[in-house]
């Protein structure tokens, strides 16, 4: 954000335009708050619109508090989610929908806890039809606003048009029975009581003079058509965003919407913020590089004035281990120099990348805070086969014993406390974990029955990958390494490390950013490969990561190199361990060669 809190040129025609669609096209650290801000106080104080006639939404609660906070905003005028403005609006129109006032808004359990009652008195096969899977039934209709039948085309063969449409007339019933929301209806039944009941729409169209949308790029298209009905008849709509940071497709989020604002808003006024106050020269420059090979985009060319501080590093690593060592290495390097342990992040693709990091930073006595997701030998999937070796190891093990009775069906409960101790003594545990994956159908259990079941499977393959290094020191010394690593857990303040997806970090910044694992198969993903609108959004992901940091920015990898290392000016690159730039590969590998086949 501009450190003097002054509007630069092009800020200040975005904040003062008078009115009709206006589309603020503002790149990394281009000040996009600042503005939308200013643009906000503008209406309010310069136009005189009264508070009470102007909506702001945005995407997070931490960002709504902020502009709050920024604006002094009067408690008249909305200041919030999708979500909370749509929950809003339904606690006065509640009865159209056969609900009272004080509805319940269910959350994924409660709405999941309903789909597992649809799919038992249907007698739905819970291997094919589980509660993810009509989840995700109901999403997609909810999100996309299609109809059951369209949804279930994407679906299993197993849920088919009838079948889906029978389970969502049960749940839409079961939630007026029980006087409830789920979330997506928050935003969904809106739009549906506009299009039924018009004079509904007329009250809300009449109730705003002014609609502000920030992360304009992230909206699904149900909150496009509930944006659309509000703002058609005053068209005094301003839309901010950065296409080039669209990295939420897998939520519904259809960048399209903001590439086509003016295709949507004849005589749209559009203004591109290019000036980026947070990053140095070459870590933007390196941005550019990247971002410039997306074909379908709006152009922009993000330049700054800050001072220059250094190439950007790259390590090629022989293993996650040895990777992990030379971050966390450069890490001690960069907090002798001065650089304070919370200016500092560890960005990676998935959550599952986060194991030998941890496990280094704790043995190196590094705090450090994972946001967005919980430590590896925390999450679910990791101790249940952890529950499965340790058995194996030590039969007298009761509590590990009684989990794996617990979370399984009695038969397969029974037939690990039978087998595991026979494998113990003859068996590494690489060779346990795939006994104990394919006995249990245990891949299978997290796809019929968690919406992260990708994630949870790359966990335990993670941990089958680190497993494989033991194969010659034997199953107990695999146990107490992962042990000693929960063990000498570091106390969580608020220093340390800051360790997330690159998902999680947009929006964020620090002084100083290790991209991890940036190699083929990882960055891009593998399931990217044979897409071309995935590996764009693969691309613009590289983006968010490289523009997240101001003054340093190191990427490693183990393996092929990430294609998007060969799109970066050589010139701004300094090989941590080679003379050279690595020879790129004549042909890229295939999902085979990288991983293994799970889908």
């Amino acid at each position: 954000m501009n450190p003097s809190k002054k509007l630069n040129a092009l800020q200040h025609e975005a904040a003062t335009h008078p009115g009709g669609p206006l589309l603020i096209a503002a790149g990394a650290g281009s000040g996009k708050t600042h503005t939308l801000v200013a643009r906000l106080t503008h209406l309010m104080d310069a136009l005189h619109v009264p508070a009470a006639r102007i909506l702001a939404i945005t995407f997070t609660n931490k960002a709504a508090e902020e502009m709050k906070k920024r604006t002094n905003a009067s408690p008249a005028m909305f200041v919030g989610t999708f979500h909370s403005w749509g929950a809003r609006m339904l606690r006065h129109e509640a009865t159209h929908l056969g609900r009272t006032p004080g509805f319940t808004i269910f959350d994924e359990d409660d709405a999941g806890a309903l789909l597992k009652h649809i799919a038992k008195n249907r007698n739905l096969p819970k291997e094919t039809c589980g509660v993810p899977v009509l989840s995700r039934l109901v999403g997609k209709v909810k999100n996309e606003g299609i109809s059951a039948r369209e949804a279930a085309a994407s679906g299993p063969k197993a849920l088919g048009p009838e079948t889906a449409e029978a389970v969502w007339e049960d749940y839409e019933t079961a939630l007026r029975q029980n006087n409830a929301f789920d979330f997506d209806d928050l935003i969904q039944k809106p739009v549906e009581l506009f299009r039924t009941h018009p004079y509904i729409l007329a009250t809300y169209r009449n109730k705003y003079d002014h609609i502000l949308i920030d992360e304009y790029q992230d909206i699904n298209g149900i909150q496009y058509e509930l944006v659309r009905m509000l703002a058609e008849n005053h068209r005094n709509l301003s839309v901010v965003g950065d296409d080039a940071q669209s990295i939420y497709a897998f939520r519904g989020a259809d960048f399209r919407n903001f590439l086509n604002f003016e295709r949507d808003w004849p005589n749209a006024k559009v203004i591109v913020l290019e000036e980026n106050y947070r990053s140095t020269p070459v870590i933007l420059e390196a941005a550019n590089c990247i971002i410039r090979n997306n074909a379908v985009q709006r152009k922009k060319n993000m330049w700054t004035d800050n001072p220059s501080r250094g190439k950007i590093g790259v390590y090629a690593a022989d293993s996650d281990e040895h990777e992990a060592e030379w971050i966390v290495k450069t890490i001690l390097s960069e907090m002798r120099g001065g650089t304070p342990l919370e200016a500092i992040a560890i960005l990676y693709r998935t959550n599952a990348q986060s194991r030998a990091l941890e496990q280094t930073l704790i043995a190196c006595g590094i705090p450090y805070r994972i946001f967005g997701g919980i430590r590896f030998y925390e999450r679910k999937e990791i101790k249940d086969i952890m529950a499965g070796l340790r058995f194996a190891a030590n039969p007298s093990d009761t509590v590990s014993a009684e989990r794996l009775m617990k979370n399984f069906s009695k038969g397969k409960a029974v037939g690990l406390i039978e087998s595991l101790p026979r494998l113990g003594g003859s068996k590494t545990a690489s060779e346990i974990i795939e006994h104990f994956v394919s006995s249990t159908n245990y891949l299978d259990y997290l796809k019929n029955n968690f919406k992260n079941s990708r994630e949870r499977i790359e966990n335990v393959q993670g941990l089958l990958r680190f497993a494989g290094q033991f194969a010659e020191k034997g199953i107990a010394a695999f146990l107490e390494q992962a042990t000693l690593a929960q063990g000498q857990d570091l106390p969580q303040g608020k220093r340390g490390v800051n360790m997330m997806s690159i998902h999680m970090s947009k929006g964020l910044e620090f002084g100083t950013v290790f991209v991890a694992g940036a190699s083929e198969g990882m960055l891009p993903h593998h399931r990217s490969l044979a897409s071309v609108g995935e590996m764009e959004e693969e691309r613009r992901l590289m983006y968010v990561a490289t523009t997240r940091a101001a003054n340093r920015l190191f990427f490693s990898f183990s393996g092929i190199p990430s294609r998007f290392l060969y799109e970066i000016d050589g010139d701004l690159i300094e090989f941590a361990n080679a003379a050279e730039r690595p020879g790129r590969p004549k042909s890229l590998p295939s999902e085979e060669d990288l991983w293994l086949d799970y889908e």
